[in-house]
C-alpha cells in the first residue's frame, strides 16, 4: 500500500517536471527533479553525471548539489541533434 506522503511526493515531482520548460535558464533543480525528467533512479542520476551522460551538478551549499537548467537543456538538445 502506498502512503499518502508518497502520493504527495509524486505530485510534487510531476509538477516540477511539468513546469521545467518554463524555468529560466539561470534556475537550478535538485536530483529528484532530474530523476523524474529522465525516468531514472537517484543512483543512475549520479552515475550518469560522473560518466558525462548528464552535466555535473553544482554545489550550492555545503551539503546541497543541484543541476543547472541551462546545462540540462543543452544536454537534451545535443542528444536530439
Amino acid at each position: 500500500m502506498t502512503s499518502p506522503a508518497a502520493y504527495k511526493k509524486t505530485a510534487v515531482l510531476l509538477d516540477s517536471t511539468k513546469y521545467f520548460d518554463e524555468l529560466p535558464d539561470s534556475a537550478f533543480v535538485r536530483a529528484p527533479t532530474v530523476c523524474a525528467l529522465y525516468g531514472i533512479s537517484l543512483a543512475t542520476t549520479w552515475r550518469w553525471s560522473e560518466s558525462g551522460r548528464l552535466p555535473k551538478p553544482v554545489k550550492i551549499g555545503p551539503r546541497v548539489s543541484a543541476w543547472s537548467v541551462r546545462a540540462l537543456r543543452a544536454k537534451r538538445t545535443a542528444e536530439v541533434a
